[in-house]
């Protein structure tokens, strides 16, 4: 079935950590298809630009996901927009001090990138059955392989591939199917950041994706886009991996380790 441009008309959508570069793109997709889309972020400045750009069907409410009383706010408000459809975990923290992390790091890596998906579900779980929606998280290439100088984040993300996976067992009586999209390095506002232009960040990349550059924010949501849609209508308990081909390298990578230090003549 291919998707159409009122494909979510009449339905809301949220779209968590929807502040960000990636989640504004998911957005906006909703949008374009016809969706009323809340944002849920606790980033509020961030989060108000990415709606005021988004037009008047866009809503942005600040929302703590640790907070089951925002949540709450966010579904309530969600639902006055229109019945919920679908919802995006996108949000995601980033500190990381490997084995030195103290507990509560953990503790808030995991509430707000695994727990909060989970209880945002709950609160939606009749709307998601009434519409037979869907859950689409936002994970990582990081949460299948070890990374140095990673260890909080990765662990979390490999917690919501295997949330995924219960999840769409669990709701599949109810008709809602949950999958999961992987990004590779993907630009976003913390990576322009650290290289400053793209054409440098993509440098960096290419040591990893095959295709030779970061993702763009719109590629990654329209892997979300197409797992939400009907198009995937019998795909659930699944990931898909917006990774550049990051996934498919081996051990020798893209053959740097031999260029770099290439083999002995002698014999």
């Amino acid at each position: 079935m291919i998707s159409t441009p009122s494909e979510f008309a009449g339905y809301s959508v949220i779209v968590t950590g929807g502040s960000s570069l990636i989640g504004a793109s998911i957005a906006a997709g909703f949008l374009d298809r016809g969706a009323a889309v809340v944002i849920a972020d606790m980033k509020v400045s961030e989060g108000n630009d990415a709606a005021a750009g988004l037009g008047e069907r866009c809503e942005f409410v600040a929302t703590d996901l640790r907070l089951d009383d925002d949540i709450d706010r966010a579904v309530g408000i969600a639902t006055g927009m229109a019945p919920i459809k679908a919802v995006i975990n996108s949000a995601a923290v980033f500190v990381d001090h490997q084995l030195e992390t103290d507990r509560a790091t953990w503790l808030d890596a995991f509430n707000v990138n695994v727990v909060s998906g989970a209880i945002l579900v709950q609160r939606c779980r009749d709307q998601l059955a009434a519409a037979k929606g869907t859950v689409v998280n936002v994970s990582s290439v990081s949460g299948r392989v070890s990374q140095p100088h990673r260890l909080v984040y990765n662990t979390t993300k490999a917690a919501i591939l295997q949330m995924t996976r219960n999840l769409a067992q669990e709701l599949a009586a109810d008709g809602v199917r949950v999958n999961s999209v992987s990004p590779g390095w993907t630009w976003s506002r913390n990576l322009e950041a650290r290289y400053r232009d793209r054409a440098h960040a993509d440098r960096f990349a290419a040591e990893f994706q095959p295709l030779g550059r970061m993702a763009d924010p719109d590629e990654v949501a329209e892997a979300v886009l197409f797992l939400a849609s009907e198009r995937a209508s019998f795909i659930t308990g699944s990931d898909l991996r917006v990774d550049g081909g990051y996934g498919a390298l081996g051990p020798e990578a893209l053959g740097q380790a031999a260029a770099k230090i290439p083999p002995s003549e002698e014999r």
